[in-house]
């Protein structure tokens, strides 16, 4: 795969009950595109980011990244293939009794032994690529609190250092900023775009948002019932396929904060 560092083919997830959601999806991204996955709720947006990393099992096709097939991993071969992909949650997933400290150096669980990971071991590098990625979003003065005492902007530009933390050579974020206000998402989608760009990382981020999708994709793919029904430059995104992909549920391309 020239350049590939992630090739989708026909994928399909089929949950119980029969409900499809993904239908024969193809895909394919280069080492540091910055991708926004926009549709409605329900579009399937979320079970294809899942389905990459494999919190979803797939129920048919292949995922290949870095020339590794994702669906036929064993358990052992998933961890590897999941520490050089990072992956941001809508709800953050800190632990918030530890410290933000802490919640950044999670990251490099994957890289760790089993024991050194059972006892929090890390080196003395990790930390410091920790802080200056912490300093690098604006926390340097949060460093040692507690998570559950930051805002929802803070916890997720903790859940950003997390995954940058691994190393990764692709980042997924699902709905990163679906949580926030204007001007947190502003502050955590600068974070992301901005360090993936700095490193080459490859990213694939969840957007209801087109506005946001536009200002920051360098492609935009768009998925409306589980199938892609736009894949191309934000140019070249239509206000007429924008008007389809939405229909019933306009509210939605403008939503920002709860």
């Amino acid at each position: 795969m020239m350049n590939s560092i992630l090739k989708v083919t026909n994928l399909v997830k089929r949950y119980n009950g029969g409900t499809l959601a993904l239908k024969d999806i193809n895909l394919e991204v280069k080492k540091g595109e910055f991708i926004a996955v926009i549709g409605p709720s329900g579009a399937g947006k979320s079970t294809l980011l899942r389905s990459i990393n494999r919190l979803i099992e797939p129920t048919e096709g292949s995922i290949e990244f870095l020339d590794q097939r994702i669906e036929k991993a064993n358990k052992s071969e998933l961890r590897k293939i999941r520490s050089k992909m990072g992956m941001i949650f809508q709800h953050y997933n800190l632990i918030y009794r530890s410290s933000v400290l802490e919640n950044v150096l999670h990251g490099r669980l994957g890289y760790m032994g089993s024991v050194a990971g059972v006892f929090n071991r890390y080196k003395e590098e990790d930390k410091q690529e920790a802080i200056m990625l912490l300093e690098k979003v604006g926390l340097e003065a949060e460093i040692y609190k507690r998570a559950d005492e930051l805002s929802g902007g803070q916890k997720q530009r903790v859940g950003v250092c997390r995954a940058l933390a691994q190393n990764p050579e692709l980042i997924l974020a699902d709905e990163p900023i679906a949580s926030l206000d204007p001007k947190s998402s502003a502050v955590v989608m600068d974070a992301i775009y901005k360090n993936c760009k700095e490193q080459g990382i490859a990213c694939l981020v969840n957007l209801h948002q087109v506005d946001v999708a536009k200002r920051y994709a360098t492609r935009i793919v768009a998925v409306k019932a589980g199938t892609i029904v736009f894949d191309g430059q934000a140019s070249e995104l239509t206000e007429e396929m924008i008007e389809y992909l939405y229909e019933g549920k306009e509210q939605e391309m403008y939503e920002s904060a709860n």
